[in-house]
Parts: structure tokens; sequence; C-alpha cells
């Protein structure tokens, strides 16, 4: 059974603002800031006088393992993004793609579970306070769970 239009359209709306989200808070979301320095899952940015360069993890003194959870947080954003914009595609042709939001569940629990182990393992900048990426990212867990479950509801 299709999705009426009204439902169809937000359907596919609430999948491309989670992947959007996704998208933002891995490529530009900074999750922690500190004054002119970004702290992000693939790596930090430094910014003086408007121009910002790239800083990597080392100089925070973080574990081998928290950086490697940081990029399979990247990594995990990315490809629940991709997963979720081939559901907003899918349900925008009229389609119940189910295996579709099936991969979608899975791509968010991975990215889930990175971001967990990212967020717990980071191991703290004096004077650094959260940032946006990280409420860009459960954001979009939120909102292709949302996606997801709309397609799996609905009957054959």
């Amino acid at each position: 059974m299709k999705f009426p239009p009204l439902i169809r359209w937000l359907v596919v709306a609430v999948a491309m603002v989670a992947a959007s989200a996704f998208a933002v808070s891995v490529q530009a979301g900074a999750w922690w800031s500190l004054a002119d320095v970004e702290i992000g899952p693939f790596g930090s940015r430094q910014c003086f006088g408007g121009d910002c360069r790239p800083a990597g993890m080392g100089w925070i003194q973080g574990s081998e393992r928290w950086a490697r959870t940081g990029i399979a947080t990247w990594a995990a954003g990315l490809m629940a993004m991709l997963v979720l914009i081939v559901l907003a595609g899918a349900v925008a042709a009229g389609r119940i793609p189910r295996l579709a939001a099936r991969t979608a569940l899975v791509a968010i629990a991975v990215a889930l579970i990175a971001s967990t182990a990212f967020v717990l393992g980071y191991p703290g900048v004096n004077g650094a306070s959260v940032d946006r990426g990280i409420f860009l990212y459960a954001g979009g867990i939120v909102l292709g769970l949302v996606a997801a479950i709309a397609v799996l509801r609905r009957p054959r």
C-alpha cells in the first residue's frame, strides 16, 4: 500500500533533513570548541584571523582508540547519510523501500555506537564546550529512525 501524498513527502523531508544533519555534523560541525579551535570526529581546525588550518588530533592527548572512533563516527555518519538519501529517493518515487529502511536502521545503529564511543572517550580539553556537531548528529539519528520506521510500518 502506497503512502498518501502528504505523508510520502513528509517522510522524504524527514529523511533528507536527517541525511543533511549527518553530513553537516561530520564535515562542518564542530563537536567541541575552544576559542578559535574546533574539534570534530575527523580532526580539529584552528582558525586565527580568518585563516583556518587542519590541526589533527595529536594535540588533544587522546588515545589512538579515541582517534579511531572519531574516524568510525565520521564514516558511519556519511554512510547513514547515503542510505537515508536512497530511502528518500525511493519514497519520493512512490515505492515502499523496506530494504533501504532496514539498511538505514543498521547504519544508524552503527553511527550511534561509534559516536557514543567517541563522545565517552573524549579526553577533555580545558575550557572546551560542547558544540553543534553533537546535536546535529543526534538529530540525524532521531530523524533517521523516524523516517525508517515510518517506511517499515507501512502495510504491504
